[in-house]
């Protein structure tokens, strides 16, 4: 490894004016390292009367697929979601394929014939009552992860699940990671883009920081690299500081008009497993 570099939250966009004078100075081997930032998704509903609640994802993985949609409550209300029946959702693609899903449960919603494919721009409609929804997302092509690995935080001096992938060079890419262990998904998450790096080996270590995640000897451990599209990388890169612990937390930027809250995100996924080792 010639060199390590630290990549910490990058939360503006101003710097793309200096990415060729910065790739300029990084060589194809380089490889980075990135600690990132847990964020847990928290809603600011202190002065919000109940909005609709969307989350949807498209794979380019077998179905079917998912979209749940609830409604939010006021902050003196009760913390509970309750869901939205009898909406009318459909996905549609750029090819005038679409499927109207089924509600299998109360509020969530399923396709059954659909498929993703990378490259293709997916539409979420949903109606309920008089009230209407939409949303697009571009599929983008999948980044393979090469292996996935144990390393000890600099920071905090305990053992954290690590991947290494390499950034596609002529493209600028947004990746979302969720992190599984012994099947049970973990609330933090983790979003990086390659604005500064393109085109590098990717070191990315998946942090405990500010969570109750501490690996075991014999803990299954599986990550999926998800590349996503601008939007829902935005809408996850917002989605809380600080693992919701800010003063004034803001809601997350959704992909999806008319003021709705939550995401639709049509994505690739790769997956990568390991069995944690006899740790130190």
């Amino acid at each position: 490894m010639e060199m390590e570099q630290l990549i910490q939250n990058r939360n503006t966009r101003n710097f793309r004016g200096g990415r060729k004078a910065i790739s300029c100075l990084m060589i194809a081997s380089l490889l980075v390292l990135l600690f990132s930032c847990e964020k847990v998704i928290h809603l600011d509903l202190k002065n919000a009367g109940a909005k609709i609640v969307i989350q949807g994802n498209v794979y380019d993985q077998p179905g079917p697929y998912t979209v749940k949609i609830s409604s939010s409550v006021s902050f003196d209300a009760s913390s509970s979601y309750p869901p939205i029946t009898g909406a009318r959702v459909v996905i549609s693609d750029n090819i005038n394929q679409s499927e109207l899903l089924t509600e299998s449960s109360s509020g969530t919603y399923v396709t059954s014939k659909l498929k993703g494919l990378p490259g293709r721009t997916y539409t979420l409609s949903v109606k309920t009552g008089t009230d209407s929804y939409q949303a697009s997302a571009v599929m983008p092509y999948a980044v393979g992860i090469d292996s996935i690995y144990f390393a000890t935080s600099p920071f905090s001096g305990e053992v954290q699940t690590a991947i290494s992938f390499r950034d596609p060079i002529f493209s600028v890419d947004y990746y979302r990671m969720v992190y599984f262990i012994n099947k049970i998904q973990q609330k933090p998450f983790y979003v990086i883009d390659d604005e500064l790096f393109p085109g590098v080996q990717i070191h990315y270590a998946l942090s405990s920081r500010n969570s109750d995640i501490k690996l075991k000897q014999g803990d299954q451990v599986m990550v999926w690299l998800e590349s996503v599209d601008p939007g829902v990388y935005e809408y996850f890169r917002t989605a809380g500081s600080d693992s919701g612990e800010s003063a004034s937390p803001a809601n997350p930027v959704s992909n999806i008009n008319n003021g709705a809250l939550g995401y639709f995100n049509a994505c690739t996924v790769r997956k990568i497993s390991a069995v944690v080792p006899k740790l130190p």
